[in-house]
């Protein structure tokens, strides 16, 4: 009995060897695979992207505020200055001008804002306003705006209904053509039509030149020089 349970042992000894090598290299090949799974996962795009997203708190303000105050240095005749704020939330515009119709006149207004374009864009808002002060009435009115690269268009216009006076009524407009060598520098032509003041010349024309830092902007613009005395327009913007 006790032979054959030795014959017995040597037997199955080396079929149990023979197991034992053909499941380790199993074990070994499986290892990796884990390892590279791990590794994918924890680099998934998705996860990278979405993280940030979800423990961002950042609202940033939906406004896009606007002030320039304009000192006109008018030749024998009054000097003032004309401060515009403006405040624009998507499709919406608001504005708020004063000695910008008349001296001592005030003006609200309300528009739309739209863009068409890729290349050549055009930014547009038709609107309408409230006049009040030494002239009363009410103004529809556009800004417009065509750039194409470093070339710009800008032209904004009103007509007022004087509800006092029928005879009263008149439409003014600024224009002007740019072009911006550098990113902080504009120079070009720029025309106007007003009832503040009146000159030689119905419709003013001049070139101007303006610098840009940040949010802050300065123009200087010089009308009639060679046909009359030249009137000066000093402007300072702030976008916050």
């Amino acid at each position: 009995m006790k032979c054959w349970l030795l014959m017995s042992a040597v037997i199955l000894a080396p079929l149990a060897s023979a197991q034992l090598v053909e499941i380790l290299p199993d074990r070994k090949n499986a290892f990796p695979i884990s390892l590279n799974v791990e590794r994918e996962w924890g680099t998934d795009p998705a996860l990278t992207q979405e993280t940030p997203a979800a423990s961002s708190n950042a609202n940033p303000n939906p406004w896009t505020l606007s002030l320039i105050t304009s000192g006109y240095i008018v030749p024998d005749a009054q000097s003032y200055v004309s401060p515009d704020f403006s405040a624009d939330r998507g499709w919406l515009h608001l504005e708020a001008r004063y000695n910008n119709e008349a001296l001592e006149t005030g003006s609200l207004w309300a528009g739309y804002n739209f863009s068409v374009g890729k290349k050549l864009v055009l930014n547009a808002t038709p609107m309408v306003g409230g006049v009040f002060g030494n002239l009363n009435g009410i103004a529809p009115g556009y800004l417009i705006t065509l750039t194409y690269k470093r070339v710009q268009l800008y032209s904004q216009g009103e007509y007022v209904f004087d509800t006092e006076d029928r005879f009263g009524s008149d439409f003014s407009c600024w224009n002007q053509v740019t072009y911006s060598p550098l990113n902080w520098l504009e120079v070009g032509l720029v025309s106007q039509r007003t009832r503040i003041y009146r000159t030689k010349l119905d419709v003013q024309r001049g070139v101007l030149v303006s610098f840009t830092y940040k949010k802050v902007n300065f123009t200087t613009n010089i009308f009639n020089l060679g046909w009359t005395t030249p009137t000066e327009v000093l402007s300072l913007g702030l976008t916050f």
